[in-house]
């Protein structure tokens, strides 16, 4: 099997053991009877360009948070570093989160929270609601499009943002027909590879100006997030320069000052 086939294989298992515990219709009965979710698109829209600040715990092999260490707390720097929104990388298998941490994140502050994981199946986004998730990703190149569109339908159906991610100018092409409202370009490979940034600025010019645009990966500065705006981001997702920083407040607050000053471009 190929490093995709066994991610694919590894999600699809560990969904199979939690549905064995607790049933597709009682999740997604619980998940139809939770909090309504917050509204991630407005937050995206705002002028400049936004920030989504990421908790993960770990990536590539280096661990970025201690298994004790207080999501709460982080996400409340985040906040008020003043970040438009939360990101938190669910995913076990790569980055050792869970929906634990997402909602741990959502209890302890009002902004709209981004589940970063691979989603391959209906469970998957009822069970995020039943977290707090307000955004939810799907992976272009893991769907084929008739499940793309029912999975899509299916996340704004709770009311919840679809985010769908793709790397390529197809996927984006594929993205558009299933409906779309916003896209995020990953710079990094889904298995192995080095981020390219350049990705989104070929990507970015052939979607529809009524999309809202996300840069994931890459952003390290200020400079940085300007470069994505420059080439049409709505918002970037920052994520392992945050986990790393020494002031996590600090650098949101520096990130959005930059995002939010009239020199940078915003549509």
């Amino acid at each position: 099997m190929s490093a995709r086939d066994r991610l694919i294989a590894g999600v699809l298992e560990e969904v199979a053991a939690r549905e064995a515990v607790l049933s597709f219709q009682d999740v997604k009965a619980r998940s139809r009877d939770t909090t309504p979710a917050r509204d991630g698109l407005s937050a995206l829209l705002r002028t400049g360009c936004s920030v989504i600040a990421e908790i993960k715990r770990a990536m590539n092999g280096r661990v970025l948070l201690d298994a004790d260490a207080p999501i709460a707390h982080l996400a409340r720097d985040f906040e008020e570093g003043g970040a438009h929104l939360i990101a938190c990388q669910t995913e076990r298998l790569r980055f050792q989160g869970s929906l634990q941490d997402m909602r741990d994140a959502r209890e302890a502050v009002e902004l709209p929270m981004f589940c970063r994981d691979i989603i391959l199946d209906p469970y998957q986004i009822h069970e995020a609601r039943c977290y707090g998730a307000d955004l939810v990703p799907l992976q272009v190149e893991l769907l084929d499009q008739n499940r793309l569109v029912s999975l899509l339908d299916r996340i704004e159906s709770l009311g919840m943002t679809a985010v769908l991610e793709v790397r390529s100018p197809a996927e984006a092409d594929r993205a558009m027909e299933a409906g779309a409202r916003v896209v995020a370009v990953n710079a990094r490979p889904l298995v192995g590879g080095d981020v390219d940034r350049k990705l989104f600025a070929e990507i970015a010019p052939g979607l529809p100006e009524s999309t809202v645009r996300i840069a994931l990966s890459g952003v390290h500065s200020p400079r940085d997030l300007l470069y994505y705006a420059a080439a049409g981001a709505d918002a970037v997702v920052v994520g392992e320069e945050l986990m790393t920083a020494e002031d996590p407040r600090r650098l949101t607050r520096t990130l959005v000052a930059t995002g939010q000053h009239p020199s940078c471009p915003s549509r």
